[in-house]
């Protein structure tokens, strides 16, 4: 004798066969929505702000031209991890808490005796983020872990690598305020890489001002 299906519930706000409404959505997939649109928010303002605005400013004559931020990479060299390769253990953790996302180890690709640097060793880790955790991230950066530079003055507009990417050097990774200062015990820097699509230089600076990016002074040609 076959095997009976199992009933399949109606979807959640739906009506099921009966004319039932079905049960609405458990507090935690709320609450799982509810992130996913605080972490958006940078986005919505991209696609209702950002995008008709330097459609305006460059002529474009689609909105598909407009450039976008394709992705996030966070990198942080550990060069003190040739001598006490625990310093990688905290950097990663450090890293995974900044970005939320766990980071890959990055290994010397070539020996260099004179810095007791053998091939394969481990010399810094790296993420890259994407979507909205990249957002979410750029939110965070720009609003809470820049104001607590020490004697901020603004980013210098130079860091632009010709392609429409620009990098900017943190000193310490303790600006995030997700990082307890006083479990670390070492102070650790990290470069930020915004990777846009911009074909040159002056659309990835306006877009990253656009999102509020603090810059110094705008010389960019």
């Amino acid at each position: 004798m076959a095997e009976k299906k199992a009933k399949q519930p109606a979807p959640v706000g739906k009506k099921d066969k009966k004319g039932k409404e079905a049960a609405s959505a458990p507090s935690e997939v709320r609450q799982s929505f509810e992130e996913v649109r605080v972490k958006c928010r940078l986005f919505d303002v991209y696609k209702k702000d950002i995008v008709p605005s330097l459609k305006t400013k460059f002529n474009y004559k689609s909105i598909m031209q407009v450039p976008k931020l394709h992705k996030i990479v966070i990198n942080m060299g550990v060069g003190d991890a040739v001598s006490d390769p625990k310093v990688i253990e905290e950097a990663v953790r450090d890293l995974e808490t900044i970005a939320g996302q766990k980071p890959s180890i990055r290994k010397a690709k070539k020996a260099i005796s004179n810095f007791k640097l053998r091939e394969g060793m481990n010399i810094g880790v790296m993420v890259t983020l994407r979507q909205d955790r990249m957002y979410e991230f750029l939110d965070r950066f720009i609003n809470i872990a820049l104001p607590r530079v020490r004697d901020f003055k603004g980013l210098s507009d130079k860091s632009f690598d010709g392609r429409g990417n620009y990098t900017v050097g943190i000193k310490e990774q303790i600006i995030f305020p997700e990082i307890n200062v006083d479990k670390i015990t070492k102070v650790l820097g990290m470069d930020i890489t915004f990777v846009t699509t911009s074909e040159t230089d002056a659309e990835a600076f306006a877009l990253l001002a656009a999102f509020g990016i603090p810059f110094r002074k705008k010389e960019v040609n």
